[in-house]
């Protein structure tokens, strides 16, 4: 069996093992983002109480349009957070920080007038700030944001005939402070 695949089984079973665990007799809550749902671009969350002030959430987002002024806008980004409330679980302001990751294949923002599409991951790490408040028994919306350093690794092509606009043998590399999460989550609590 190759490496990679042995590497992938093991990680999707240490994963499996530690959302069985933490699952266990905890406050979960599952989570949609009305706001990014509007624009297409599916966002769910899954967090799990850890404490009477702290919960474990894991959080995954995907752009699937193919084509949006005539450019690819397809990503898939995944977070996984730590978050503190400062009343108590579920309730009032939290903050959290987080490490994730994304690929993409899209025209990033400054590039949105050019013929040029960039193909490739970030590695993000930040903090995110909200807001929730239960409007119905075990319903909650939850307002939040969050930002921090993204350091990107893409190719640069060109949207008209596919090929290499830059010089990079292998990937350019940027980094930038940047919001890059966001919304206004639908929360059901069980």
């Amino acid at each position: 069996m190759d490496l990679k695949v042995k590497i992938k089984k093991i990680f999707i079973l240490f994963f499996f093992l530690l959302f069985t665990i933490l699952t266990l007799n905890s406050q979960n809550k599952i989570k949609g983002n009305i706001a990014s749902a509007l624009l297409g671009i599916p966002n769910f969350s899954y967090e799990i109480k850890i404490g009477s002030k702290t919960s474990f959430q894991v959080d995954a987002t995907a752009s699937f349009w193919e084509s949006f002024n005539h450019a690819p806008q397809k990503f898939i980004m995944f977070f996984p957070e730590f978050r503190y409330y400062t009343q108590s679980f579920n309730k009032g302001f939290f903050l959290g920080t987080h490490v994730g990751g994304s690929s993409y294949t899209m025209q990033k923002y400054n590039y949105w007038s050019t013929d040029f599409y960039q193909k490739g991951y970030n590695i993000m790490y930040g903090m995110t700030v909200g807001y929730t408040f239960e409007f119905y028994k075990k319903w909650n919306l939850e307002l939040f944001l969050g930002g921090g350093s993204s350091q990107a690794y893409y190719k640069g092509y060109r949207i008209s005939n596919q090929t290499r606009y830059d010089d990079a043998k292998k990937f350019n590399k940027s980094g930038e402070w940047i919001l890059y999460k966001g919304g206004l989550m639908l929360v059901y609590q069980f």
